[in-house]
């Protein structure tokens, strides 16, 4: 059995252990120094776990007359996790949380709401997952926040804080709380470190150079078309991976255009379901050319990927150009809105329209508002940034 004295003296180790106690009663230690109660019995055949507290607030004697309680309707049949007794051990930060979490579904995207799940699953559950919510203090939060920083994740840190918040916040809306422990932790947490940029090339000579390497570099022509491409729209690498041949309309007209669909872009949940939010990117000669080339080497079925490679195949092609460091695909925007803004700064809204920026100071009421396309001025500007990239136009354009 333990003592006072053990349970007082329990320290952390690199993972999660458990010290007993008596039938079933357990000390649980995580490697962030958390100590909870918790009692492990059987009923209808299936084993479970039942959370008793957080020490010291629950000492030892207090976690043993709660273990009892538990064998006393354990022996009549009743599971003590879902009775009236303990109805604050029911609701474990995991479960409100989860609730949480299903409340925003309708709103953010799979892949964002998967991303928030998994994080809390990974850095929070098994730390204070099980506790009673309104049992969970702020150096409890803050001690599964720092085991994240440990590893070095401290923006990941700062963005578990703003969760695990947003959590108890629903808790106080619900009346199961009354007050946010993890809104007080962001100060004791370590700073943000400064964003880094990504490498993107901003001088025009040198991104028509590393257009040049790349034709010389080798590898699959897919890669390099791909490459050029990218290079001439300035779209999204998640675009340029998922485009389609039927998304590219008037190849052989006078107007082609590529329209990526809303529920591909970098949109709130609820503008990816609008098709008035697709966006639309005009397509110079050279871009139709690109397009021409890989149905030359093989890629001419109308329902597949136009440019059928990997997420990091481009950025091979780039290092295998000697400019590893200096440029990675997503830099291409920035290239993009850097040469032209200086070369056309009264072209600024029209620039930023054309990468699917939200202008600055545009509501979320406005843009679901305002439909100009402004798509003649949008063409003007693909076919200005065609220019300059392409070799021919190099004195006229330096």
């Amino acid at each position: 059995m333990l003592s006072n004295a053990a349970v007082k003296a329990a320290r952390p180790r690199s993972r999660a252990y458990k010290m007993f106690d008596e039938r079933g009663l357990f000390l649980f230690v995580t490697p962030g120094g958390l100590r909870s109660w918790r009692l492990k019995y059987r009923i209808d055949g299936r084993e479970k776990l039942l959370c008793l507290g957080q020490w010291p607030g629950v000492q030892l004697l207090d976690a043993r007359d709660r273990a009892e309680d538990a064998r006393a309707l354990i022996s009549q049949g009743v599971d003590p996790s879902g009775t009236a007794r303990t109805a604050r051990q029911v609701h474990t930060f995991e479960a409100v949380a989860r609730q949480w979490h299903a409340l925003q579904l309708e709103r953010w995207t799979e892949r964002h709401a998967s991303d928030v799940l998994d994080s809390l699953v990974r850095n929070v559950f098994s730390d204070i997952g099980p506790l009673p919510i309104g049992a969970i203090t702020a150096p409890a939060v803050l001690q599964v926040l720092r085991d994240v920083e440990r590893r070095g994740s401290i923006e990941t840190a700062r963005r578990i804080r703003q969760r695990i918040s947003a959590v108890f916040a629903f808790a106080i809306a619900e009346g199961i709380v009354d007050q946010d422990p993890a809104a007080i932790v962001g100060k004791a947490l370590r700073p943000a470190p400064p964003t880094r940029r990504q490498p993107a090339l901003i001088d025009l000579a040198e991104a028509r150079g590393l257009l040049t390497a790349c034709d010389r570099a080798g590898g699959p022509p897919i890669v390099r078309l791909a490459s050029r491409f990218l290079a001439l729209t300035a779209v999204r690498m998640g675009a340029l991976i998922g485009a389609t041949w039927d998304e590219f309309e008037q190849l052989d007209g006078s107007a082609p255009l590529w329209r990526i669909p809303a529920a591909r872009m970098k949109l709130k949940k609820a503008r990816k379901a609008d098709a008035a939010n697709d966006h639309i990117v005009p397509l110079s000669a050279e871009a139709v050319a690109v397009l021409r080339q890989v149905r030359e080497v093989g890629n001419d079925t109308r329902s597949s990927t136009v440019f059928p490679i990997r997420p990091a195949a481009i950025g091979a092609l780039y290092s295998r150009a000697g400019y590893a460091g200096r440029h990675v695909p997503h830099g291409w925007r920035a290239t993009f809105s850097t040469i032209l803004n200086e070369r056309f700064p009264e072209q600024r809204a029209i620039i930023d329209m054309a990468l699917a920026h939200t202008l600055k100071g545009e509501s979320d009421s406005e843009s679901a508002y305002n439909r100009a396309t402004l798509l003649h001025k949008r063409r003007q500007i693909f076919l200005d940034w065609a220019g300059l990239l392409s070799a021919s136009s190099s004195a006229a354009a330096s």
